[in-house]
């Protein structure tokens, strides 16, 4: 699958244009290639959600260069582990800016990575492309946040619980590091002071964190309408199979389970019949029907084997470099300022998730979605956004 670009003409691309011209700064490009840096977690609590980042972040490159490449160039990859843990994540971003000179990094999940990396990429002015969802409340020019923010996420799955489902009385759970606790802060707002509902709990536990029967026991006691879940990572796979040891039915939807942090590749180490049930909201689910997703999954499996699964965060990845070729294309050079300013309205037409396009706020417009988890790992989807949802990292009244 190739996606369709929507640039601004530039004359003369006919041929490769020279290094000269299109590298000023000393970045790692060649008259024939072009290196990038891939920076996840492929080891720790946190490779069950990552890896589908990856494997997604490859096949962009791969099919980038089997059109061409960037520029005339063949992409080469510098791929380092961030292993869970944050302070790895800044060394390794470093070594890719630093010594790599790598004119793009595709990488990081946690908001907890995200922001341990950020002060690098913008001391040594490098450009990071960022799949997750996630809090919000940031904004980068070294950054282009392929994922949705909170007003896109939280706020529009709160409304859709509380309306279509009649929720009254909600339970906030998380892992314990930024992005739970940011995102859960918002929620208790958004529940309290703007529909005027109730939070009968709010807790957090360490990653990697498996033993969950106290809080399950705290919220059977307290009936919640709705279980707010943001665990992260392995811990995953505890929560949701004591859960369901405990009784907790979900398909019953009393109480109801809504998660922002579990996508299909979760699911995967989860099981499916132990989350069935479930409402998680997210803009892509790997059920979508059109036409432009049937391609990127085919390619994905073929790529990847005809097991795999494609989550949330996996098809944002698979965007960070599509929107990264199409603004050095516009800029007609892989300089990082360059690219800044020349990524502001770029648009992908066929995304797998449908059309999105870069916000002055390197934030994408895209839209939201409600997916409700079957027996089979997949979500079917039960609501969608008319439009597209404007990227509004900084609400007003959430800080």
């Amino acid at each position: 699958m190739a996606l369709s670009v929507a640039v601004l003409p530039r004359v003369g691309l006919a041929q490769t244009p020279p290094t000269s011209e299109v590298n000023t700064t000393g970045l790692a490009v060649t008259d024939d290639t072009v290196t990038v840096g891939i920076l996840h977690s492929i080891t720790g609590t946190m490779a069950i959600s990552e890896t589908g980042s990856v494997q997604a972040e490859k096949l962009a490159i791969k099919q980038i260069n089997d059109m061409g490449g960037v520029l005339g160039r063949k992409i080469e990859v510098v791929q380092e582990d961030g292993s869970s843990d944050w302070p790895t994540f800044a060394e390794k971003a470093k070594k890719l800016l630093v010594e790599d000179k790598v004119a793009a990094v595709f990488g990081c999940w946690t908001s907890a990575s995200r922001k341990a990396v950020l002060p690098v990429f913008e001391q040594y002015n490098g450009m990071l492309y960022y799949p997750t969802f996630y809090e919000g409340l940031e904004e980068s020019p070294n950054v282009i946040y392929t994922g949705q923010e909170a007003t896109q996420q939280i706020i529009a799955g709160l409304d859709w619980v509380a309306k279509e489902k009649g929720a009254k009385s909600f339970y906030l759970l998380g892992s314990d590091y930024i992005w739970p606790r940011t995102s859960n802060k918002i929620a208790r707002k958004h529940i309290e002071d703007k529909l005027g509902l109730k939070v009968v709990g709010e807790e957090y536990y360490p990653l990697g964190h498996t033993q969950f029967n106290s809080v399950i026991n705290k919220i059977k006691l307290r009936k919640p309408d709705v279980i707010y879940a943001i665990v992260v990572g392995g811990s995953n796979v505890a929560f949701y199979k004591q859960l369901k040891a405990a009784g907790i039915d979900m398909t019953k939807e009393k109480p109801l389970l809504m998660t922002i942090s579990v996508t299909e590749d979760e699911i995967r180490g989860i099981g499916g019949e132990n989350i069935e049930g479930a409402y998680a909201t997210m803009k892509y689910f790997q059920s979508l029907e059109n036409e432009n997703n049937a391609e990127f999954v085919k390619a994905f499996k073929d790529m990847w084997g005809q097991d795999i699964v494609i989550g949330d965060v996996t098809q944002a990845a698979y965007l960070g470099p599509w929107l990264w070729k199409a603004a050095v294309e516009k800029a007609g050079s892989f300089d990082i300022d360059k690219i800044k300013e020349a990524s502001p309205g770029i648009e992908l037409t066929t995304a797998p998730e449908g059309y999105v396009k870069i916000h002055e706020n390197h934030h994408l417009w895209s839209k939201t979605r409600v997916g409700h988890a079957k027996a089979d790992g997949q979500y079917e989807v039960v609501h969608e956004t008319t439009e597209l949802m404007e990227p509004d990292p900084f609400p007003e009244g959430y800080q």
